[in-house]
């Protein structure tokens, strides 16, 4: 574990390492827009690093930081959740979401729909951006919704293991 001593040479603090479990709170959200997650207004998060909590890109930005940082940190286009992937957006038939479980349940764009993931695992979820005039089939972006932009990543480290 990474460890670094004060000036005054009294206590030691410990630096993020890509192995870590952190307590910390953090602001995400575009450049451009508003916060996709912000947990100053609540309790702090807990997670840890490597395990696909975070981003790579974001785990990536935290690395070598101390105990007790707050920093505010820009990642390039793409560089937090990849690029945008045009094959991650899909047209799925009205009748396919009924059968799912989504019968006689009302959409608008821009919600959150839980499709369940064609290999078993996980969860995706792809959120509504059209729907064609008929209703029968509506359009599902499966990206993460910062894909492809430049990221605002505030973090205050409160504790690091």
């Amino acid at each position: 574990m990474g460890r670094l001593k004060s000036q005054k040479g009294d206590f030691f603090m410990n630096l993020v390492q890509a192995d870590s479990f952190l307590t910390l709170h953090y602001r995400l959200g575009a450049v451009d827009g508003e916060d996709f997650i912000n947990t100053f207004e609540d309790k702090p998060a807990t997670l840890s690093l490597g395990t696909g909590e975070l981003s790579e890109g974001l785990e990536a930005k935290l690395l070598g930081l101390a105990e007790g940082a707050h920093e505010t940190l820009t990642l390039a286009e793409g560089e937090a959740f990849g690029p945008h992937n045009p094959d991650l957006v899909q047209w799925v038939a009205r009748a396919l979401i009924d059968q799912l479980g989504g019968a006689d349940q009302a959409y608008s764009l821009g919600d959150v729909v839980q499709f369940p993931a064609p290999t078993g695992g996980p969860n995706m979820a792809g959120t509504l951006i059209d729907v064609r005039d008929d209703g029968q089939s509506l359009c599902f972006d499966f990206n993460h919704p910062l894909a492809g932009r430049a990221v605002r990543f505030e973090v205050q480290l409160i504790g690091v293991l």
